[in-house]
């Protein structure tokens, strides 16, 4: 049996509906709690596949989580060895820092749906699955970054360039969430009402945009995931 070892940061960003998927195709799938469990005792090479979730603490914020030293160099030694790892959000922006580039506030705070557009590389790589013409995508994201030295960009947004990147084959990173659930959308409104009042979201339609894309977009991540899976 495949095993998945999941870092999360908060209890309710998880595998979402990438969770489905894996358990349908008989993964045996284990979390880890960053800031609670001890990530320097992992064995980094360990587990099949490494998911890196999200979360709404900066990759940057080694001084305030000290925890993120052992997760940046579980990242860092799990890539130095062609292992594949999957990166969501934070997820994406702690692979970016283990491998050298600079993550920082970006220009704009992008909460809501809009659809990716591909580079000619994402086009001709797994993530063509999440064309705009086939879905659009839930991005919940203050934070941005350089496109690591070796990266593929393969999606972008007018408000974030580095949306999703590969590192060689084993490597896939998304600043956006293609695991959203539009079925436990709530608990993200709840946990996140303070950041969602302070940029003045509108709820009502974020649920609404939810319920009308999370559908096309659960079908269209789970293609993603599957064919870049086949590639390893």
């Amino acid at each position: 049996m495949k095993q998945l070892l999941a870092i999360r940061h908060v209890h309710f960003e998880d595998l979402g509906t990438l969770q489905d998927y894996f358990s349908q195709h008989g993964w045996n799938i284990a979390y880890l709690d960053a800031g609670l469990d001890p990530l320097e005792t992992v064995d980094p090479l360990a587990a099949d596949l490494l998911v890196v979730l999200g979360g709404p603490i900066g990759a940057y914020q080694e001084a305030l989580y000290p925890f993120l030293h052992a997760e940046l160099a579980l990242i860092r030694a799990r890539l130095d060895a062609g292992r594949p790892v999957l990166g969501i959000c934070l997820g994406a922006q702690l692979i970016a820092r283990a491998l050298g580039a600079r993550v920082y506030p970006g220009p704009a705070v992008e909460i809501g749906w809009q659809p990716l557009s591909l580079t000619d590389a994402g086009r001709a790589s797994p993530v063509a699955a999440l064309d705009g013409a086939h879905t659009s995508m839930l991005h919940w994201h203050g934070d941005t970054f350089d496109l690591p030295d070796g990266a593929q960009r393969l999606a972008s947004t007018p408000a974030c360039a580095n949306q999703v990147f590969s590192w060689g084959r084993h490597c896939l990173a998304f600043q956006c969430h293609p695991e959203a659930d539009s079925q436990r959308l709530e608990a993200w409104l709840i946990g996140h009402a303070s950041e969602l009042a302070q940029h003045r979201i509108d709820l009502a339609a974020l649920r609404q945009a939810s319920a009308a894309l999370g559908p096309a977009l659960r079908q269209q991540a789970q293609q993603c995931v599957a064919d870049w899976w086949a590639l390893q």
